[in-house]
């Protein structure tokens, strides 16, 4: 167990509190519903999968346009569908159980990504009504996205409390952790089954202070 008694807890988004895999599955189901209204295209959304299974990120639609022999069709449309779409997405349920003990205590989010398609995800999962401070990097000046110190700031205007009394607790620690360590805050990493990112760190001051599998390893005291 991770002891984080009497801290602020602030929390990333993806691949953290739920699986981003399935914000990506529910983003293709709804590029594949307007191609195949738009264009009578099918199998769109099981392609998009397909390749993201197999690792691919950046190219996945037009990866899943050429291989069903669409690559005339253009992608920008289809990316603001992606993104600008209401998620089917839950919870994982680790992370149901930990806002359930964290229903009295100070909580945040610092999420990075697009500000709409980051809101929507919160919205989704029900996190605006649970979570006292919600961050989106995305609505923030160019370039103060993590590991940028501002969102960090915020939290910590947000709380009134000394930095060594916040821990973070995210995914990816080629961003997440080595601001908010550098700060003093104390860092926790979970690494999911199904996560997207490799997470892994490129220096030692990107490291996290913990690592766990389930969030249900932070102890609130």
């Amino acid at each position: 167990m991770v002891d984080i008694a009497d801290k602020v807890v602030v929390l990333d988004l993806d691949d953290t509190l739920y699986l981003e895999r399935d914000f990506a599955r529910s983003g293709f189901a709804a590029v594949g519903r307007h191609l195949e209204e738009s264009h009578g295209i099918t199998g769109y959304a099981a392609e998009c999968a397909r390749l993201l299974d197999e690792g691919h990120r950046g190219t996945v639609f037009d990866a899943a346009l050429a291989a069903l022999g669409q690559a005339v069709i253009e992608v920008a449309p289809l990316v603001a569908i992606y993104r600008c779409h209401v998620p089917d997405i839950a919870l994982a349920g680790d992370a149901e159980r930990l806002l359930a003990r964290l229903a009295t205590r100070a909580s945040a989010i610092i999420t990075d990504g697009p500000a709409q398609t980051q809101g929507n995800k919160v919205a989704a999962l029900g996190l605006y009504d649970r979570i006292g401070k919600v961050i989106l990097t995305g609505l923030l000046p160019e370039g103060c996205g993590k590991p940028h110190a501002m969102a960090y700031e915020m939290v910590e205007q947000w709380s009134g409390r000394p930095a060594a009394e916040h821990v973070y607790v995210a995914d990816n620690a080629a961003k997440d952790f080595v601001t908010p360590r550098a700060r003093g805050w104390a860092t926790v990493q979970i690494l999911r089954e199904g996560r997207i990112h490799p997470c892994t760190a490129p220096t030692p001051d990107h490291a996290a202070h913990h690592v766990v599998s389930s969030l249900d390893e932070l102890a609130l005291g």
